[in-house]
């Protein structure tokens, strides 16, 4: 463990963090409104750490899909606050970054933090991919004469509305350009469900995955549903690619996933002053932005970016966090940063998603940011302290990163 800086009373820190089961596509949850699926962790996470509801300030909510989320009104972040039971005066913002959406909820909590607009915020998420409605056109409003009505898919070709190109086929074949294989992501992919059950062997999800019933819905989930123990390498390289992709499959990508995560923020001292011990400290936030085909590179660039900023280099993170919304992006991510450097890269990966990462967790996209931030911070409390970052690509050619620190025991 590299040395840590020293900690701060104005530190921004993460207090606590919980997500719902995350169901696969069609699966147990697919009746169940993302908005109830978010106000449920948000009144849990309250729950969980006896705080008062009055003293949060603010909530920032993460979301993807408007097919959805349009199903149960504007505002979903609004919503949830209200479903869950917070005050009326709380403040909410919902916001739509792509797949980084709630670990962008997290980098807007902490500068309200810093600057000192909130006392405590929650940074939240949820997603329903399989709920997303179909698409009727605009000028049905207004009548339609005789013949076929054309629907449009919004889950059909995701990413294709710019550039031409499903995500999956720029992914597969920005990988190529890195020297990343089909092999090589079919390879990752079977261990990322070997490491989820590795870890969920020994109790690691035990106490931030939270079991789910809503039954109004229909809905029960007590595991995350997408991981399979019996994954190989070999029966990964069976499944045909989809959308004509060079290397990306059903089982080298994650699915269209359901569920919710949410994160508990504030600074040390006011968590001194509750009685509440810090799970980590946000210690660094860096975004950017590059051409839309490039989602599988652009981890890396954050992760640089937010590293420069600390004056960390990347052989001293203790762990990592990269959201594989392809087996490929983590691979690509050590690449980059190793700049060359086999015996880096080597390293970095073995540092990377070492409890499996969305491929077998699933990546409900709306909840996966805050999951890569609670995720991180669990896994350097396990290793008895240290220094990490997460990162998660999305919404054409955008990438968020942020870095933790996590004290040891008796700090």
């Amino acid at each position: 463990m590299s040395s840590l800086p020293s900690p701060n009373l104005k530190d921004v820190v993460l207090v606590a963090g919980l997500r719902t089961p995350y169901a696969k596509l069609g699966g147990s949850l697919r009746s169940v409104p993302s908005v109830t699926l978010g106000s449920h962790v948000i009144r849990r996470l309250i729950e969980r750490t006896s705080l008062p509801a009055s003293l949060i300030s603010e909530i920032y909510y993460g979301v993807t899909l408007p097919a959805e989320v349009a199903l149960d009104g504007p505002t979903s972040g609004r919503q949830a606050l209200l479903r869950s039971g917070l005050p009326d005066a709380t403040l909410s913002l919902t916001i739509d970054r792509g797949c980084c959406s709630s670990m962008t909820a997290v980098h807007l909590g902490t500068r309200s933090l810093r600057s000192q607009e909130a006392q405590w915020v929650v940074a939240a998420g949820a997603e329903n991919m399989g709920r997303a409605t179909f698409l009727a056109p605009p000028g049905l409003r207004f009548g339609h004469k005789s013949g076929p009505i054309t629907f449009k898919d919004p889950l059909y070709r995701l990413g294709a509305d710019i550039g031409g190109k499903p995500v999956a086929v720029d992914t597969g074949e920005v990988a190529l350009e890195w020297g990343v294989s089909r092999e090589l992501q079919d390879e990752w992919a079977a261990g990322s469900h070997r490491k989820y059950f590795e870890a969920k062997d020994r109790g690691f999800y035990d106490d931030h995955v939270e079991p789910v019933s809503f039954p109004e819905f229909k809905g029960f989930l007590d595991h995350d549903e997408l991981a399979r123990r019996e994954t190989t390498p070999a029966s990964l390289g069976l499944l045909k690619t989809v959308y004509d992709s060079p290397t990306v499959t059903a089982g080298n990508a994650p699915g269209l996933d359901t569920g919710a995560t949410a994160l508990l923020l504030t600074t040390r001292e006011a968590a001194v002053r509750q009685g509440l011990k810090p799970l980590a400290t946000i210690v660094g936030l860096a975004s950017i932005a590059c051409a839309p085909r490039e989602i599988a590179v652009a981890p890396g660039p954050a992760i640089r970016k937010a590293l420069s900023q600390l004056g960390w280099e990347p052989a001293s993170l203790d762990a990592i966090e990269v959201n594989e919304a392809f087996a490929a992006v983590p691979l690509v991510t050590a690449r980059y940063l190793a700049q060359g450097d086999g015996k880096l890269e080597k390293i970095l990966l073995q540092r990377m998603n070492p409890c499996g990462g969305a491929v077998a967790i699933g990546h409900p996209t709306g909840a996966s940011g805050a999951r890569l931030v609670l995720q991180l911070a669990l896994l350097l409390r396990a290793l008895g302290g240290g220094r990490g970052v997460a990162s998660i690509c999305g919404a054409l050619g955008q990438a968020d990163a942020v870095a933790l620190v996590v004290y040891p025991e008796g700090v």
